[in-house]
């Protein structure tokens, strides 16, 4: 996974290599992002280096090297639309807030599938593994019962599980200190988890 940032690095480092047939150094990285300082550059690489992007070798200027498992695989950039409760419905307008980068092998895509990121905060579904931090990744699509989705119910937006019985659909939580949300008036399924990412504290 990685930030938006770091995706732009990668694109600009592959681009250059395509057009100019050379990777740029970490003064052209600097200069082409406006970056204050080569520190944030090397932070920058040595980061998508421990993911398995890059390789850098020691003593040469131009020693960026993409990796294969990088090069060969088709990436899908994910929109994160802001955060989602996961814990009792609010009020909340989506907004953009930067970007995910997954491998489309690793999610399975179907072709033209319409998805997208947003982060968890609360603690109502636990019981399914969705931790506080998380970032759930969600496909537009119609939702069967059993289904992990992100609801507008009666105006507001959570993260819960999709239920239907006797007919009647509901929202249900994975932990039993939240009751099940029956709506009043609508709700309206935003989006299906078809896959979750959790980057580990350290």
């Amino acid at each position: 996974m990685f930030t938006e940032r770091q995706q732009e690095i990668l694109d600009f480092i592959r681009d250059q290599k395509a057009t100019r047939g050379i990777t740029p150094t970490r003064a052209e990285i600097q200069n082409h992002f406006g970056f204050a300082s080569i520190n944030a550059v090397t932070d920058h690489l040595k980061a998508l280096e421990k993911k398995g992007a890059l390789q850098r070798e020691s003593n040469t200027a131009r020693g960026l090297v993409l990796t294969d498992s990088y090069r060969d695989k088709a990436m899908v950039e994910i929109p994160i639309y802001g955060s989602i409760a996961a814990g009792l419905p609010e009020t909340q307008q989506q907004q953009p807030d930067g970007c995910v980068s997954v491998d489309v092998e690793t999610l399975r895509l179907p072709k033209g599938a319409r998805v997208f990121a947003l982060k968890v905060r609360g603690d109502s579904m636990n019981g399914a593994g969705i931790l506080p931090g998380d970032i759930v990744v969600l496909e537009f699509k119609e939702a069967k019962s059993g289904d992990i989705v992100a609801a507008l119910i009666d105006g507001e937006t959570t993260l819960k599980r999709y239920v239907v019985q006797r007919g009647k659909p509901f929202l249900k939580a994975e932990n039993p200190r939240y009751t099940n949300l029956i709506p009043a008036q609508e709700l309206v399924i935003q989006g299906v988890q078809i896959a979750l990412l959790r980057v580990l504290k350290r």
